[in-house]
């Protein structure tokens, strides 16, 4: 298998082999999440094809996003028991199988059973769920970084490949740009056959980080039932104020990005008289952005309060939203709300998870935040449909984006209402 010969390589250069999990994970987010950001382009071609309202269109995404969501602590015991490898690669198989069957769609059910169900349920298996638990079982030393990085890559993805989908659905219709999300798709299989492994243990290595010397035995196989696992979770986490918390702040995170500026600002600025590859070419210039300010947040969540993080950027997203209508969508205004938005866009998630693992523990912190993104999904199925709706019966997303930035401003408040963790009780020497 290439993964031991891989192992052997990077070994003579002294290079662990969890960067090489790094590596095809991130690969396979971005791509993953390039497919789940694809439907913002198709918006309007589908609207011109089949005559479908946004409010319609806007449905089948809801349902994408909401299982999405829901799905996240599932996924969590899934790749528990079953492997990342072959978790990851059942939920590239049902994505590509439910983006192929909709080429031949006619009808608005096709439409959310395929873009809706399948899809939802095939990202749904990794989430960003896949990034925490490489993390967790590759690295000892810097896991906020790759959880940075890995984080990254899924808001990167959404956005990074949307001017050339939205350039080859002008020239070449909605179908040819599926085509080539359903290739990257593939590629991406390819390589987490053949590169990605379930635990360092398998290639007789320790996680990164881990000065030991002899390499850490597997531990025996988890066949706690998938969803006993998932509730008891829930249960137990739901008795806390702080999951609360974070479930409703995430829950505002998604309405904020995924489920508004993802799928909406596209149509949004076609209403303002800009070009869809212009359009999209904004979004990916928040991609790039989003990509340094993640990996920026990750470093300052080993370093500094994540309370007070979260703080700061629920608020200044909030501030950029209600900026926005404001900027008269001229070229500067789209830029400063590009680059402002762009940092800010997934930052809050490192400082989430590391809010997760210190009052939930090591142990349970990928269920628990398994859980709270399910929330960040449902803000985001909310917001989709909403603004969808916004723009069927008032001809304008203007209030979803008040909306959300006031939203956004409340779950800032939120997030100083956590108490500060109890210091653990010092050890009297013996």
């Amino acid at each position: 298998m290439i993964s031991n010969w891989l192992s052997a390589a990077l070994a003579r250069r002294n290079i662990h082999y969890g960067w090489a999990m790094v590596a095809v994970t991130f690969l396979t987010a971005l791509i993953t999440a390039g497919t789940v950001g694809a439907p913002g382009v198709f918006i309007v071609p589908l609207q011109k094809e089949f005559g479908w309202t946004t409010a319609e269109i806007s449905s089948a995404l809801s349902i994408r996003f909401i299982l999405f969501g829901l799905m996240a602590p599932f996924a969590a015991a899934l790749l528990n028991r079953y492997g990342l490898r072959n978790v990851t690669l059942s939920a590239l198989l049902i994505v590509v199988s439910g983006l192929i069957a909709s080429l031949a769609m006619t009808k608005v059910w096709h439409l959310m059973l395929l873009w809706g169900v399948v899809i939802g349920i095939g990202t749904g298996m990794t989430a960003l769920v896949l990034g925490a638990t490489i993390a967790a079982r590759w690295f000892v030393a810097r896991r906020g970084l790759v959880v940075g990085i890995l984080t990254a890559s899924v808001a990167t993805g959404q956005l990074a490949f949307l001017p050339l989908l939205a350039t080859l659905t002008d020239h070449y219709g909605w179908r040819v740009a599926l085509g080539l999300v359903c290739t990257m798709l593939g590629v991406a299989a390819f390589a987490v056959l053949m590169i990605m492994r379930d635990r360092p243990s398998d290639l007789g290595l320790r996680p990164f980080g881990d000065e030991g010397t002899e390499p850490i035995a597997a531990p025996p196989p988890n066949n706690a039932p998938i969803l006993a696992a998932a509730l008891g979770t829930l249960r137990d986490a739901s008795k806390s104020s702080v999951f609360w918390v974070l479930f409703a702040t995430f829950f505002i995170c998604g309405a904020s990005t995924n489920g508004l500026i993802q799928v909406h600002l596209i149509p949004m600025c076609l209403d303002y008289g800009i070009p869809q590859v212009q359009a999209a070419s904004l979004l990916a210039a928040m991609g790039i952005f989003d990509f340094v300010g993640t990996i920026v947040s990750g470093w300052l969540s080993d370093r500094y309060d994540n309370r007070y993080l979260l703080f700061w950027y629920y608020g200044l997203r909030g501030l950029s939203l209600l900026f926005l209508p404001f900027t008269d969508f001229s070229f500067y205004g789209l830029s400063v709300f590009a680059m402002f938005y762009g940092l800010d866009w997934i930052a809050t998630v490192p400082p989430t998870v590391r809010l997760t693992a210190q009052r939930f523990g090591p142990e349970r912190a990928n269920m628990v935040f398994g859980w709270i993104f399910a929330g960040h999904q449902l803000g985001a199925g909310s917001a989709a449909f909403g603004a969808g709706l916004s723009r069927t019966i008032y001809q304008t997303y203007l209030p979803a984006f008040f909306v959300a930035g006031a939203l956004c401003l409340v779950a800032s408040l939120l997030m100083i209402t956590i108490s500060r963790p109890a210091p653990k009780p010092a050890v009297a020497p013996a």
